[in-house]
């Protein structure tokens, strides 16, 4: 086999080389189908090879694909701007535009201790977040997630910024029912402010829906009102991160849109491009912004391809294409298709111990013992195998952690294009239920005992 160059995420390993997409199929060098029911990285939210974003790339090349941010401005720019701000609601009218989910969380994360400082309150420094979450990659986007196997290398670089429990209701670690556990997980911030006094805390940062780190964890009902109350309470600020769920990901624009809450900043990326450009971005509400532009009138981050036109040009796109076919609208009807389907698997398959989501951002954990919720040993990485055995039938899953360590559990996200239609929904559910069968066969020739 040739060599190859490229430092890929497991470097022994055989990856298929994909020749095109259409729709919500890859095609590999080889003819293989690939059914894409992860949206890639959930990011893929319109398809692949759609006509019209393909259209608007080329236009946009023609006239310039890049401009540097402190000497120009450009209409796509402006104009994404714009209708961010329309569609966002509320007073978040401020975009700042970056290239990935973690350099969104960062610039969120800058904006809320520069808007102190500006403010003369220069001590308000720290950013709390909860466990079993995840904003990124990068050192600072990496100190605020409470993924502990990714912070597990870096842990001497990184700020301790993970305080709190997630609302992890499959695994309460309060032992207890929503509602009437009084929101033990949400009042834990309270508790945690207190501790380190609000004159230290710039901003508390959450995940509307955990994804990498949980596997699609959807809080109890009013788990984030009370959230939004504690922080307004304490003057700190809340930042959500809806990197994996704006942009219809959820039925609505912002997921914090469906508890009624109305974030200070918000971090955006994924579908925002929808697997066509780089583009994400920080946005910013007036409150925010108000002290920045009376006081030193420039927000301290930036990077060389911030705000470039070719990627603004085609996160236009992506957004007109979303309106003109009404997609959003539709999720919610598709979410209950799909979800119906799932939850029967759940009872088919008895190492299926939860289903779990909002929108088409679903989650399902893994369980040794569906009575006890005993999770997989960490070196069976039932995870792996059922990515990799879901990839034989021609099916993409996204792997999530999951267990309220974060370390020892299993669970996938399913997140297929919002473009799915109910046909090709029956055909995931088909190969899944094959990859389900398949691995149910192992367990029971020489797996863990299977519990139903």
């Amino acid at each position: 086999m040739k060599r190859s160059y490229l430092i890929k995420p497991m470097l022994d390993e055989d990856y298929p080389i994909i020749d095109f997409g259409k729709g919500v199929y890859l095609y590999d060098i080889e003819f293989k189908e690939y059914l894409d029911a992860s949206s890639g990285a959930v990011t893929a939210n319109i398809g692949h090879g759609v006509k019209e974003i393909i259209t608007a790339m080329k236009k946009q090349a023609k006239k310039v694909s890049f401009i540097y941010r402190s000497q120009f401005t450009s209409e796509p720019a402006e104009q994404l701007a714009e209708k961010i701000a329309e569609l966002a609601g509320g007073d978040l009218n401020w975009s700042f535009f970056v290239n990935s989910g973690s350099e969104a969380t960062e610039t969120a994360m800058k904006i809320a201790i520069q808007y102190w400082q500006e403010k003369g309150l220069k001590t308000k420094t720290k950013i709390l977040s909860r466990w079993v979450s995840y904003h990124g990659i990068t050192l600072g986007a990496l100190s605020m997630s409470g993924h502990a196997a990714r912070r597990e290398r870096f842990t001497p670089l990184l700020e301790d910024f993970p305080t709190i429990h997630p609302p992890y209701c499959y695994r309460c670690p309060f032992n207890q029912t929503a509602p009437e556990c009084g929101y033990s997980c949400a009042q834990e911030l309270e508790t945690a402010i207190r501790r380190i006094g609000a004159d230290h805390i710039a901003a508390f940062i959450a995940e509307p829906v955990i994804g990498a780190a949980g596997g699609a964890i959807s809080p109890p009902e009013d788990y984030y009102q009370l959230i939004k109350e504690i922080c307004d309470r304490h003057q700190i600020l809340f930042i959500a991160d809806e990197v994996m769920t704006g942009f219809g990901r959820t039925g609505t624009m912002l997921a914090c849109e469906h508890w009624g809450v109305t974030p200070d900043i918000v971090a955006l990326g994924k579908g925002m491009g929808a697997g066509y450009a780089p583009i994400a971005a920080a946005l910013v509400s007036d409150r925010v912004m108000e002290p920045i532009r009376s006081g030193s009138k420039m927000v301290m981050s930036g990077h060389t391809l911030s705000a470039n036109p070719q990627s603004c040009a085609v996160s236009l796109a992506v957004i007109n294409y979303l309106e003109q076919n009404n997609i959003m609208n539709l999720v919610s009807e598709k979410s209950a298709y799909l979800f119906k389907k799932l939850q029967k698997l759940k009872y088919q398959f008895p190492f299926i111990g939860d289903v779990r989501g909002l929108g088409l951002l679903i989650g399902m954990e893994f369980v040794q013992d569906h009575n006890t919720k005993t999770p997989f040993p960490r070196a069976a990485a039932f995870t792996q195998k059922v990515i990799k055995t879901a990839m034989k039938y021609g099916l993409l899953l996204y792997p999530a952690g999951a267990g309220i360590d974060g370390i020892h559990g299993d669970a996938i996200i399913i997140s297929p294009p919002l473009t799915i239609t109910n046909e090709e929904m029956d055909e995931l559910i088909q190969r899944l239920t094959k990859t389900c069968q398949e691995l149910y066969d192992s367990l029971q020739k020489g797996g863990p005992k299977q519990d139903g």
